[in-house]
C-alpha cells in the first residue's frame, strides 16, 4: 500500500523531525487511494519540491481567509507540489505512462482530477524532468512575475536580491541579468562559495551576510538600487529598504529568517517607505496564473538562448536506495533552513 506523511503536530517553533516521539512533527501513515473517478488519475510520484512557504502552511492557529492556500492541519497530508508517472487514468488529458507535474503532497502514490493544476511534460524534449518544478515551475514563474509584473524593472535599472543563491533568488539573477537587462546586479547570499556560484550566474557583486562587513561591502559598489527583491525579511531587509532609491519598488516574495521564529522577521526600518515613498508589494505566482503558458514559453526560449542556466539551478538529493524513502523527505525539505545547497532543492523519491 502507498505511503504518506501526514502533520502529527502543528509546530511553533522549530520542527521535530523524529518520529514515534510525543511532540513528532510528522507521522508516517498508509494512503488509501480511492477509486478513479471521471477525470481522475492515480500518479507515481518522482520528485518531490522543497519550499519555505510550507512551514507557514503547518503552522498552528491559523485564519485561511488569511492565507492564499488551505492551512495542513493535524492529520493533513502536507501539501507538496511534484512530479510524477501516470500509472493508471479514467482522464482524457492523460494518458496511461504521461509525466506530470502537480500538488501531490508528501506520498509515493497519489490520485488526483484531471482539473487541478496539473501540466504534462514531455520526457523527450531534451530537459530533464526536475527542471519542470524548478525554472519552468512555480520557481521560475515567480522570479519572472516577481521582476516584470511587481517590481517593473526595466532595462538599465538596478536591482539587489537577497537569498541570491536559493531557488527563486537565482533565477530572478539570472532573469534580471540576460532577460530584463539590468545594468547592474546584486547578489546576498549565505557563504563565500555561494557568493562566487551566483556571479556566476551574472550577479555583478554577491556579499556573505554571515561576514560582519557584507553591508559595507555592499555599499561601496551603490548608493540606491531600484529594485530590491526580498527573500528574507527581517534584519536584511531592514537594511535594503535604507538603500531603496526615492519612489523605487520593494518585491515581497518571502520572509525565510522568521519562518521558524517570526520575532526575526522584524522590520525596524518601516519610516523609510514613508519617507522614501517606497512601493511595497506582495505577491504569490498564482496571481499570474493565467499568464502562465505565455511565461513558460519565454523561459524555455531563455534556456535555448543560454540566458538561463536551468540544470545549474537545481540540487536533487536522491532517496531511492533508502528503505522508506518518505522517512527521509522531512529531514531533507529541513535543509532549507539549515544547510540548504545552492538552488532549487528537490527531492527524488521514485525511479522511472
Amino acid at each position: 500500500m502507498p505511503s504518506k506523511v501526514i502533520l502529527e503536530n502543528p509546530p511553533t517553533g522549530n520542527v521535530n523531525l523524529s518520529w514515534d516521539q510525543e511532540d513528532s512533527t510528522f507521522k508516517l501513515t498508509n494512503n488509501e487511494l480511492p477509486p478513479l473517478g471521471d477525470g481522475d488519475v492515480r500518479v507515481k510520484v518522482l520528485y518531490l519540491s522543497n519550499d519555505p512557504a510550507q512551514r507557514g502552511w503547518i503552522a498552528p492557529n491559523q485564519n485561511p481567509s488569511r492565507s492564499y492556500v488551505k492551512p495542513v492541519e493535524k492529520g493533513d497530508i502536507v501539501f507538496a507540489r511534484g512530479i510524477g508517472k501516470i500509472l493508471e487514468s479514467k482522464s482524457a488529458k492523460y494518458s496511461e505512462g504521461d509525466y506530470i507535474s502537480g500538488s501531490f503532497g508528501w506520498t509515493d502514490e497519489q490520485v488526483v482530477n484531471d482539473s487541478a493544476m496539473t501540466l504534462k511534460h514531455d520526457p523527450n524534449a531534451g530537459l530533464p524532468l526536475p527542471t519542470y518544478l524548478a525554472t519552468l515551475g512555480t520557481i521560475g514563474l515567480t522570479a519572472y512575475f516577481g521582476l516584470k509584473e511587481v517590481g517593473k524593472l526595466q532595462k538599465g535599472q538596478t536591482v539587489l536580491i537577497s537569498a541570491a543563491s536559493g531557488a527563486t533568488g537565482s533565477t530572478a539573477v539570472q532573469l534580471a541579468k540576460h532577460l530584463f537587462g539590468a545594468s547592474k546586479v546584486y547578489g546576498i547570499a549565505g557563504s563565500e562559495e555561494k557568493c562566487r556560484w551566483v556571479e556566476s550566474l551574472g550577479a555583478d557583486k554577491c556579499v556573505n551576510y554571515k561576514d560582519p562587513s557584507w553591508k559595507e561591502e555592499l555599499a561601496k559598489e551603490f548608493e540606491t538600487v531600484d529594485v530590491y527583491f526580498d527573500n528574507v525579511g527581517g534584519e536584511i531587509l531592514s537594511w535594503a529598504l535604507t538603500k531603496v532609491t526615492p519612489f523605487g519598488r520593494v518585491i515581497a516574495c518571502g520572509a525565510i529568517s522568521g519562518y521558524n521564529n517570526p520575532s526575526l522577521a522584524t522590520v525596524t526600518t518601516w519610516t523609510e517607505i514613508t519617507f522614501n515613498r517606497l512601493t511595497i508589494q506582495g505577491f504569490v505566482v498564482m496571481d499570474f496564473k493565467d499568464q502562465f503558458q505565455e511565461a513558460i514559453g519565454v523561459l524555455i526560449n531563455a534556456i535555448k538562448e543560454g540566458k538561463l542556466k536551468a540544470t545549474e539551478s537545481v540540487s536533487v538529493v536522491d532517496l531511492t536506495n533508502e528503505d522508506v524513502p518518505l522517512k527521509k523527505v522531512p529531514e531533507t525539505w529541513n535543509r532549507l533552513f539549515t544547510d540548504k545547497p545552492r538552488g532549487k532543492l528537490l527531492t527524488k523519491i521514485g525511479n522511472e
